[in-house]
């Protein structure tokens, strides 16, 4: 290969470098805002893929390109190609890069997976034999284990979402959760599997009927966010969402005292009002339909 060639190449992958390394910057405004400390990592590692895979992409585009234009065989030219046989170097090369970058991606990958500590639903049969609960924060970020911390009871069925905060005995069909402050909740499930997934927050995690799972997080913008079921729960699975609200301490705590001083009164439910709409008007096709759960009785309900 001429001096030239090589040149070429480098200054090319030079090129194809740093736009990979822009593009890879520019992943982190296509997900939604970074409300939660576990979301850092998140974007982090997507960024890294975008990078890699913009790098990969480009990079074989360029060199179609390049054959397409200046290796095309002529209008009339239908002779065979010179005789190539194997080079070892070659294929050494082009194996072991794939190879090293796999094994780069999933290592960086378990990383971020180990440091969110997000348990599978399987995982969750063993939890009696000393496995861990679930905590979404980076191990490096986490602050003092809290003996018996405050915790909020989180309720899944079909299809609602509760929140109950039993050291002031307010129930809620919203989350609120003060900024900057360890969040503790405890996730079960009435009847099916249901995900707890928040995408601002970047977390998710299973909640499987007849476990109570510890979920931990760290909210650190204030903001009102959207709380959906992950699973495909049922007929009205899209219907169960929730808001979520982070706020100052203050305004935290002043919402937990108006919220206490309200009596309990059955919140709205979309998938119960779908449900009565349709069974009112539907013929009768004989298919089994579940039906929703009554809609909850809470103190605060938006």
């Amino acid at each position: 290969m001429k001096r030239r060639e090589i040149i070429s190449i480098i200054v090319s992958a030079i090129i194809l470098a740093v736009v990979s390394l822009w593009i890879g910057q520019q992943a982190y405004s296509w997900l939604p805002p970074q409300a939660a400390s576990e979301s850092i990592l998140i974007d982090d590692l997507f960024s890294f893929l975008v990078t890699i895979g913009a790098f990969i992409f480009l990079g074989v585009t360029t060199a179609l390109l390049y054959s397409v234009i200046f290796n095309r065989a002529g209008k009339y030219d239908v002779s065979d190609g010179p005789p190539i046989e194997g080079n070892i170097t070659l294929e050494v090369i082009w194996t072991a890069i794939p190879f090293v970058l796999v094994i780069w991606i999933g290592v960086y990958s378990y990383q971020i997976y180990d440091q969110m500590s997000i348990l599978g639903s399987m995982q969750h049969h063993h939890m009696s034999m000393g496995m861990k609960s679930a905590n979404a924060q980076p191990i490096s970020q986490a602050s003092e284990t809290v003996k018996n911390p405050p915790r909020i009871e989180v309720t899944a069925k079909q299809w609602a979402w509760i929140f109950d905060y039993p050291k002031v005995n307010i129930s809620s069909t919203e989350l609120h959760l003060p900024v900057n402050e360890r969040a503790y909740l405890t996730l079960q499930s009435e009847d099916v599997i249901h995900g707890f997934y928040i995408p601002a927050f970047r977390v998710k995690q299973d909640v499987i009927p007849g476990e109570k799972i510890n979920f931990e997080f760290t909210p650190i913008l204030e903001g009102k966010y959207r709380l959906r079921d992950s699973q495909y729960s049922g007929t009205y699975f899209a219907a169960m969402q929730a808001d979520v609200v982070v706020e100052s301490a203050e305004k935290y705590h002043q919402w937990l005292k108006e919220a206490s001083n309200r009596e309990p009164s059955p919140a709205f439910n979309q998938a119960a009002s779908e449900y009565s709409r349709f069974t009112d008007k539907a013929i009768n096709s004989n298919w089994a339909t579940v039906k929703p759960a009554e809609p909850p009785v809470v103190n605060y309900h938006s």
